[in-house]
């Protein structure tokens, strides 16, 4: 265990290291290298402000308007009736556009039925399992100028749809 941890630990630096002296060896002008990436990296931080914005008033406006209780109370029978626990249905939905919210309604969640209990078990492995589709297309399809990005969308709504099932199935299978 000591050993990982010891490795963990310098792999970062040995890394950059590595980098940093391979681009020396190869007569890359690493330092004016490293300040021009530095240079690109705040033009683009600047440019995707807008599309930040706006995916932060959209998950407001959603939750802050009802619409999400509105939509879970209406479909709870259904959801009982598969065996799919309500509370879990918000972090599906919101899983997708924010990573931040997601980990909030897991902390919550967690917080409400305890870690080691069958929800606090299926929203950690939800959690791990989905990604932040919606949040990664606009920001780095924006950064770089993609305005077509309607394939890109379906797999990755998609992936995460087959992300929440597996957990779904998963977990009730092994803890239920």
């Amino acid at each position: 265990m000591a050993i990982i941890s010891t490795i963990s630990l310098w792999m970062i630096p040995c890394i950059i290291g590595f980098v940093l002296l391979y681009g020396t060896w190869k007569r890359v002008p690493t330092y004016e290298s490293f300040v021009e990436g530095g240079k690109e990296g705040i033009g683009i931080a600047i440019s995707i402000i807008p599309y930040l914005i706006g995916m932060l008033v959209a998950i407001t406006v959603f939750r802050a308007s009802g619409a999400l209780e509105f939509f879970i109370d209406f479909l709870r029978p259904l959801f009982v009736a598969i065996g799919l626990p309500p509370e879990i249905v918000p972090l599906g939905i919101i899983r997708p556009i924010s990573g931040t919210a997601s980990l909030g309604m897991v902390s919550d969640l967690i917080a409400t039925h305890g870690p080691d209990s069958f929800i606090g078990i299926l929203a950690s492995t939800i959690q791990g399992s989905t990604d932040t589709t919606l949040y990664v297309l606009t920001v780095y399809f924006g950064a770089v100028g993609i305005k077509k990005m309607g394939d890109a969308l379906k797999v990755g709504l998609l992936a995460d749809l087959l992300g929440f099932i597996a957990s779904v199935l998963i977990v009730t299978w092994l803890f239920a």
